[in-house]
């Protein structure tokens, strides 16, 4: 612990609060705008510079974002504007160490105050931020990598679905003959008739810890599964609220999205649907019928406060259902996508598992850099390399 200062917060940089901008200000541009969750928009005007860390201020309290391009910090966040002399990116490790959503100072809405956030005493390293930045960057570096490739794999196979079922260019699409903007045999078939929609468990406040299966609603189906999800044992559940991985899960109320799961076991919440496809009818070719018809529900979503789908909507519309061979056809490479995703998904689980345990450690001391051996896989030789540069520099 030799390298390490007791500081206040405010004495290694300065928050400043950030920018209001209504939807109907924004226009079209590259520059992200940072709300407290996240990048909520873009806009074609910056009001800092790269490279930025933000943190919630209001509503999703003191997460922390990264930016390594010039940025709007929204009014819900506080920016950094000096980081006087440290490493940004260190700056942004270290700040998810301090669990800030424990300094809510909001009396009904959750709240951070800057003031009070630049008193709080912690204990920095002097000296170690390039080396401590370098191994947790080299893992956000691939687990950014692997989420594009599972992006670039979403596409591919909902390229393929409306390339088959959407332009009807599917194998053998020049001699077959169309009726009624439809090849002669296929069906105009309701999406609820492909399949079984159960509708999640309405779970009490009461019935939710920190431990057990995760509990899943919209906002983990958006941004899957974190320490903060709501658990149960699950005992109490019974088995047709439970699911794993491969399953359909779409969210009919508020926000409409849909994901074939791929975060291990969890529970279904009231505002979810499981979907089980109907006997023949492959879970991929649902899943992206479901994906490509969401804009479609959307528009026939009802409620004055809560937007939501009637079961009788899921009828309602309807797409074109091929025979069992082109179905067949189109599962045979899409199925393999979604498995790759399926791949994918559970090492970027694994790193961020290693990376959040380090960066508890390392921050902490209780792992010291000079001590850490690191034998990284063949995918992050690059960066191992680039590692050692900075540990002789």
């Amino acid at each position: 612990m030799s390298y390490f200062v007791e500081k206040k917060l405010g004495d290694l940089l300065t928050f400043q609060r950030g920018f209001d901008i209504t939807k109907s200000e924004q226009q079209e541009g590259n520059i992200p705008i940072v709300s407290s969750s996240g990048i909520s928009s873009f806009h074609n005007h910056s009001k800092a510079n790269a490279p930025g860390v933000v943190i919630g201020r209001k509503g999703s309290l003191g997460t922390v974002h990264y930016l390594n391009t010039n940025y709007w910090p929204h009014d819900t966040t506080l920016w950094v504007k000096d980081f006087k002399g440290n490493e940004p990116r260190f700056i942004y490790y270290f700040l998810q160490t301090l669990h800030l959503e424990n300094f809510d100072v909001g009396s009904s809405n959750p709240t951070l105050n800057r003031n009070h956030l630049h008193k709080i005493r912690v204990l920095f390293p002097k000296e170690q931020q390039k080396k401590i930045t370098a191994v947790l960057s080299a893992y956000d570096d691939l687990i950014e990598n692997n989420r594009r490739r599972i992006e670039l794999l979403e596409r591919m196979a909902e390229e393929l679905y409306r390339e088959w079922f959407v332009r009807f260019r599917f194998p053998g699409y020049q001699q077959a003959k169309s009726e009624k903007g439809l090849p002669v045999d296929w069906k105009r078939t309701g999406l609820g008739s492909l399949g079984t929609y159960l509708n999640g468990y309405a779970f009490k406040p009461s019935d939710l810890s920190l431990a057990g299966i995760p509990v899943i609603k919209i906002k983990e189906i958006n941004g899957g599964v974190t320490a903060e999800t709501p658990r149960n044992s699950g005992e109490s559940v019974a088995k047709r609220y439970h699911f794993d991985d491969g399953t359909i899960i779409f969210s009919w109320s508020a926000t409409l999205a849909v994901k074939v799961w791929d975060q291990g076991p969890g529970l279904l919440n009231q505002h979810l649907f499981k979907v089980a496809p109907a006997e023949g009818i492959p879970t991929s070719f649902l899943y992206f019928s479901i994906k490509f018809c969401l804009p479609i529900f959307d528009s026939l979503t009802t409620g004055s406060t809560m937007k939501h789908i009637k079961r009788k909507e899921l009828d309602a519309v309807k797409i074109g259902l091929p025979g069992k061979a082109i179905l067949e056809e189109f599962d045979r490479s899409a199925s393999k996508l979604l498995q790759k995703k399926l791949k994918l998904s559970k090492a970027n689980q694994l790193l961020v598992e290693v990376r959040n345990q380090l960066l508890t450690r390392l921050i902490s001391g209780k792992l010291p850099i000079d001590q850490l051996d690191i034998q990284f896989p063949p995918s992050m030789r690059e960066a191992a390399a680039a590692l050692q540069e900075v540990a002789h520099a």
